[in-house]
């Protein structure tokens, strides 16, 4: 039933998007929902690390559903102090459990995205197996998801680092002032003149000065998003380099089954490599 719940948290995401920010930004049930969405990114990419591996075999399958939960969830863990300081630097108002809540949409988001795509990966690998093209096809996929993710976490920064309305304050229009013919007997004025009365109710000022009207408090400053971008760039730069250090997730034909490869190189020389041996 739990599973059942954390898979049906991505329709959520989708259909009522601005509940879940206002969720997050209420800070209400926090835990819960956090749980529910690392369940799902976790249940998507241990679905999605299968159909990797079963390029070269039951054991890579096994072995990649097993490390690509980890990899997403290490580089969360890397990087959101990074993001939670810049926020507190630049004015945002965000706790470490917001924090986490955002990211966490954002890698769910990704994460069911990539066993979407799942089903066309798995196309590719029975139609056309060939071992360069179909790296190359899942590194696009991922790419990909990796960038909706992380636009719904701009998103939501966005909506959590907006200043509340403030409120029309209104000011209240001068009272009118009755105007009274008063006849000299009484005092009031010279030859009769007609004398300004307040109306009833209105307040009278100390020292015939004028009423004071309330001011409107002044808006609050919106937090910087310049930073947000930068955090992103770090983001996909560990990502990528922690996916390089936990390789194979595909698995090269030829090669004995090895959890880990020796490190060398990196991914990006190989990326370049993989697409002129294409």
């Amino acid at each position: 039933m739990a599973s059942a719940q954390s898979l049906l948290v991505i329709e959520r995401i989708l259909r009522d998007r601005s509940g879940v920010w206002e969720q997050i930004r209420d800070d209400r049930d926090l835990g819960p929902l956090i749980g529910q969405l690392l369940a799902s990114a976790a249940i998507s990419l241990a679905l999605y690390g299968a159909v990797l591996g079963a390029s070269n075999g039951a054991l890579q399958a096994v072995a990649s559903a097993v490390k690509l939960p980890i990899l997403l969830l290490v580089t969360l863990v890397i990087c959101l102090p990074t993001l939670y300081l810049f926020n507190l630097v630049f004015g945002a108002r965000l706790s470490i459990r917001q924090a986490v809540a955002l990211v966490s949409v954002a890698v769910t988001v990704m994460s069911t995205l990539c066993l979407a795509f799942a089903p066309i990966s798995l196309f590719f690998l029975v139609t056309a197996p060939h071992y360069s093209f179909y790296k190359l096809l899942n590194v696009a996929i991922m790419t990909l998801t990796a960038f909706v993710g992380l636009k719904f976490l701009v998103g939501g920064m966005r909506s959590m680092n907006q200043p509340a309305g403030v409120p029309a304050v209104s000011v209240p229009a001068e009272q009118p002032v009755a105007v009274q013919p008063v006849p000299a007997m009484a005092g009031a004025g010279n030859h009769g003149e007609p004398v300004a009365l307040p109306a009833a109710g209105a307040p009278t000022p100390a020292n015939g000065a004028a009423p004071a009207r309330p001011v409107p408090p002044a808006p609050e400053r919106q937090a910087s998003m310049a930073l947000l971008y930068v955090w992103i760039v770090v983001f996909g730069f560990v990502g990528t380099q922690l996916a390089w250090t936990l390789r194979p997730f595909v698995g090269s034909p030829g090669e004995p089954f090895a959890i880990f490869r020796h490190i060398e190189g990196n991914f990006y020389v190989d990326i370049v490599r993989t697409l002129f041996g294409l």
